[in-house]
């Protein structure tokens, strides 16, 4: 499939190499973002998660790939995009800070839950430290993108605890959406609700973009 028919081509510049499925799962989020938009990526997590009976340790490793995503592509946009504006990088460094503070909390979360933390995958995030546009671009798609895999994880988690910390990480990722969103100069949101789509349908597209 051609990016010009991509729902939000931004996504299929990232590329997520690991062997977990947590890694897979994330894999399976980003191209379902990419063909159908952002509001695909959330049933597409719920379900990938619901086939294989996950349990609270490895909805919270999902949630750490995840993290560990988004504090890599914070982490190596400041380093590589040249020129970022003090708006731009100072809300790229508090963003930084707070996912690789997610990445900390979530390992020692399940660490306490006798689970076994996954590791980093590595990551190839394409074109999108050309330039602060391209950063920015991608940064809001990816922090959509975030808001919506974790909103699609939380209804199996079964620990009444493990929701509640879930729930504290996304609202300050949907703050790192609307920032990011206000820096573009577009709206917050693009409206009160997200839209879902058949489950079938998502996981048909995708299956050409994921690769274990």
């Amino acid at each position: 499939m051609s990016q010009s028919k991509l729902a939000v081509p931004e996504l299929a510049a990232i590329d997520v190499h690991g062997v977990s499925r947590q890694s897979f799962i994330m894999r399976g989020a980003v191209a379902a973002g990419s063909v159908y938009g952002l509001s695909a990526v959330g049933p597409f997590v719920r379900a990938a998660i619901a086939q294989d009976g996950g349990g609270d340790v490895d909805i919270l490793n999902f949630a750490l790939t995840l993290e560990y995503l988004e504090a890599a592509f914070y982490t190596q946009g400041l380093k590589q995009v040249r020129g970022l504006s003090g708006d731009a990088k100072s809300l790229a460094t508090e963003i930084r800070d707070n996912e690789t503070a997610h990445v900390r909390a979530l390992t020692k979360t399940i660490q306490s839950l006798g689970g076994k933390p996954v590791k980093a995958p590595s990551v190839d995030f394409g074109d999108a430290f050309s330039s602060q546009k391209a950063f920015l671009k991608l940064a809001q798609t990816f922090e959509d993108t975030g808001v919506s895999a974790y909103n699609g994880a939380a209804p199996m988690i079964e620990s009444a605890d493990v929701l509640g910390a879930a729930g504290s990480i996304v609202q300050v990722e949907a703050r790192h959406a609307a920032a990011i969103r206000l820096l573009n100069a577009k709206p917050i949101t693009d409206g009160g609700f997200d839209k879902s789509l058949e489950m079938q349908a998502v996981l048909d597209a995708v299956k050409p973009f994921v690769k274990s």
